[in-house]
């Protein structure tokens, strides 16, 4: 029996683009959302954990998967800040807040209308 040899491939997996958009799925080099696409998309869940590491033992709590633009976002963290008492900031796609404030921001954030889960230990 001769061995078939293929002429014609196409391409299946390729990360030659890098990432792509989530609204117009093209590199985000050549996107054209613009800037005001929000910066994670996610699936829609936002998380809440409290980190201790590399912070010399003193807790903070992460929120992240907020779907807002980064002005919406830092007027969120300054609305969150002011509810729990204490200061924070937000990091790229994440905000920060100082102390294991979770059950607060939990209770907060699902009066807005967002899903939250609690992760981390």
């Amino acid at each position: 029996m001769a061995k078939q040899t293929r002429t014609s491939s196409r391409l299946v997996y390729s990360t030659d683009s890098g990432k792509l958009c989530p609204q117009c799925h093209r590199p985000l080099q050549a996107c054209v959302c613009g800037r005001d696409r929000p910066a994670a998309s996610g699936d829609g869940v936002i998380r809440i954990q409290r980190e201790t590491k590399g912070r010399g033992g003193k807790a903070v709590t992460v929120i992240s998967g907020i779907p807002l633009m980064e002005s919406a976002l830092k007027e969120l963290a300054k609305q969150l800040k002011k509810r729990c008492g204490v200061g924070g900031s937000v990091k790229g796609d994440r905000i920060e807040i100082q102390g294991d404030q979770r059950s607060i921001l939990q209770a907060e954030l699902e009066k807005r209308g967002y899903t939250v889960k609690l992760t981390g230990g």
